[in-house]
């Protein structure tokens, strides 16, 4: 317990004292973010690489407080050292391709690129992979070839959703705390002190970081950032779904580990996969830059920054209870939360509609 608590106490205290520092070099260095674009929302230059404080702080506590002395035989402390080696390698791989992007821009062939190197890295190397889906669909163990394809996969999508929802103040460091507290607190009950710790110094980051990144922000993390916060959740979800059941305590038992890792990550899943729907439909790239996504919805319905994140963390709260609260089957939990998410994931957008047509109706 004494390790959380000083890798959040760290990461923290490393975040507020060295953000003012940073903010300040990024305008002596113009290492920042002009305003002009239509889908960008701010009206002032605003420094971009804030992920180097979520990085630093989230890395550095990790480090300091990993629990080696926690280990209790030779084999667990070899599974430890292996996931400590390879988290930190990919940490820093990632980083450093968010950090080139954010200063002078990545060509996405090379993104692309290191993505793979990461990805490889964790499936392959570091055996940091889903082998199976526990009951969910009446699936249980997956083939090797599913396993890596869908680990891959998995790492993909939460570091790339992470990175598409951070479009408005305090968004995505907001997201990344609600995630990482809910998987940081199932680590603690399960007895994964390691995988808490990782997490926790996450939201001491996160946390140190949102004091300068709510609105109005005086920093933005930049590509840095996410794909940071991507790594660390992606990490974390796939070792929470792959926890062994004969280890967890009654508490934890009847909580189905992949519904719970999805509801954690319920906004930047959910946002991801309708702004994806939206764009293909219409014939644009998945990728293609716009102003559809579920926040940029609630801000045009005049909710502004502030109030639109508080109403999204809420949201993500609601859901994380949700999927711990129904005593049904794993499948049924799984459906019943999915539904909900997306019913919620809709209704700004027909609140637009329906403000739009009232607007004509009045002219």
């Amino acid at each position: 317990m004494i390790n959380i608590i000083l890798a959040f106490v760290t990461a923290l205290i490393v975040a507020v004292l060295s953000t003012p520092a940073l903010i300040k070099v990024a305008y002596l260095k113009r290492l920042v973010d002009e305003p002009g674009e239509e889908r960008k929302l701010h009206f002032r230059r605003i420094p971009t690489i804030g992920g180097i404080i979520i990085f630093a702080g989230t890395l550095f506590a990790y480090l300091m407080w990993y629990p080696f002395e926690e280990m209790a035989d030779v084999s667990e402390m070899g599974r430890a050292l292996k996931d400590f080696q390879y988290i930190g390698a990919t940490m820093i791989i990632l980083f450093f391709i968010g950090i080139k992007d954010d200063i002078i821009g990545t060509a996405p062939v090379k993104k692309l690129v290191g993505h793979l190197i990461v990805a490889f890295i964790l499936v392959i190397m570091g055996d940091i992979r889903i082998t199976g889906m526990y009951g969910l669909f009446g699936i249980e163990e997956l083939p090797e070839w599913g396993s890596i394809f869908l680990s891959i996969l998995t790492y993909t999508a939460i570091v790339n959703a992470i990175n598409l929802i951070d479009g408005i103040d305090g968004l995505a460091s907001g997201v990344g705390i609600i995630a990482s507290v809910a998987m940081g607190i199932w680590f603690y009950y399960a007895g994964a002190i390691q995988h808490a710790v990782l997490a926790m110094a996450m939201v001491g980051s996160l946390i140190g970081f949102l004091v300068y990144n709510f609105s109005p922000a005086k920093i933005f993390m930049g590509d840095s950032g996410s794909l940071t916060i991507g790594l660390v959740l992606s990490i974390l979800a796939i070792k929470l779904i792959e926890y062994p059941v004969d280890e967890l305590p009654n508490e934890l038992i009847g909580v189905s580990r992949p519904v719970f890792a999805m509801a954690a990550l319920v906004y930047p899943l959910t946002d991801t996969l309708r702004i994806f729907i939206y764009r293909i439909a219409r014939g644009l790239s998945p990728f293609a830059a716009d102003r559809n996504h579920i926040h940029h919805r609630l801000m045009d319905l005049g909710l502004g920054h502030r109030k639109t994140v508080l109403l999204i963390y809420a949201t993500s709260v609601f859901i994380i209870l949700l999927s711990t609260s129904i005593p049904l089957e794993p499948s049924a939990v799984m459906i019943i939360t999915a539904f909900v998410a997306l019913v919620v994931s809709q209704i700004p957008g027909l609140l637009v509609m329906l403000k739009k047509k009232k607007e004509l109706t009045k002219a």
